[in-house]
């Protein structure tokens, strides 16, 4: 699933492309694509239609549309291989087109909306006093926004009383981080992903929060990691960040800091990878 860094590249690009243009309509192709949309396809193309696109947003993982004129917004949830794409009138539809958007002016170009797995969609949602769809008004600042409080978040992680990996993928603690960029965070502070929360002093805390930013920001000045052709930009390129990755992924490969082989241990449906010796793991008491 597209993490802080991906969809940070999408948003981008909506906003060179799509932003301060007025829809002429919508077509919904495939219902699963507005299944959140609770009021149904032909509501959700009704009420687009004629309304002008604001300046797309971003929290965390979360990307939405507001509509300029209303207190509503479209919130886009990408899922395991949505892709927004801005195309030519004239391109092909693609094989998973699922809505597509036109608007009311001279460019040549559309939004479409196209997933393979339909587990992601559009969906019209209102807006709460700072500009947020309220069903994502729960979720934490992200490590990138300005206003995210650093001493806020490691109080936080004190009370929580889980484990570090735990609390980063906590979208109600920070938000924007999913599972490559905790496991290149924790390998850059030398944290095994199992150590407790109340564990971390302040100084550690905030060490690894700037490591968290940087392997974002490293991410994102490539334009995002890119496994698979599911994820891209509105363009329809790939990131190349997997090229750079420390940790996730490179099992069995020498650690670049000490050259003991990498390890993959299964973790919470998914797996995470870390050096045994940089990232020793937490001891055991009785």
């Amino acid at each position: 699933m597209p993490e802080l860094p991906e969809v940070e590249v999408v948003r981008r690009g909506l906003e060179r492309w799509v932003a301060h243009r007025t829809v002429a309509d919508a077509e919904v192709l495939h219902p699963r694509a507005v299944r959140r949309h609770v009021a149904g396809a032909d509501d959700f193309t009704h009420r687009l239609k004629g309304h002008r696109i604001g300046t797309p947003r971003r929290r965390g993982k979360y990307l939405w549309l507001p509509l300029e004129d209303t207190d509503q917004a479209v919130l886009a949830h990408l899922g395991m291989s949505g892709q927004l794409l801005v195309q030519p009138h004239q391109a092909p539809p693609e094989k998973h087109l699922r809505i597509r958007v036109r608007f009311a002016d001279d460019q040549d170009t559309e939004l479409r909306f196209v997933d393979q797995r339909t587990f992601g969609g559009l969906s019209l949602h209102d807006t709460t006093l700072d500009g947020l769809p309220d069903v994502i008004a729960h979720i934490a600042r992200d490590p990138l926004d300005p206003l995210f409080d650093d001493d806020a978040f490691h109080r936080a992680l004190r009370r929580k009383r889980t484990t570090v990996k735990r609390a980063l993928l906590d979208q109600s603690l920070i938000s924007g981080v999913g599972n490559i960029y905790a496991d290149e965070a924790l390998w850059r502070s030398r944290i095994h992903y199992d150590r407790p929360t109340a564990s971390l002093t302040r100084p550690r805390a905030v060490e690894l929060l700037g490591h968290v930013r940087d392997v974002m920001n490293a991410a994102l000045s490539v334009g995002g990691t890119s496994f698979d052709s599911l994820y891209v930009n509105v363009n329809g390129e790939s990131g190349y960040f997997d090229r750079s990755l420390d940790a996730y992924g490179r099992e069995g490969l020498p650690c670049r800091r000490c050259g003991t082989p990498m390890l993959r241990r299964p973790w919470m449906n998914r797996s995470s990878y870390f050096c045994p010796r940089c990232q020793r793991p937490p001891r055991v008491t009785s």
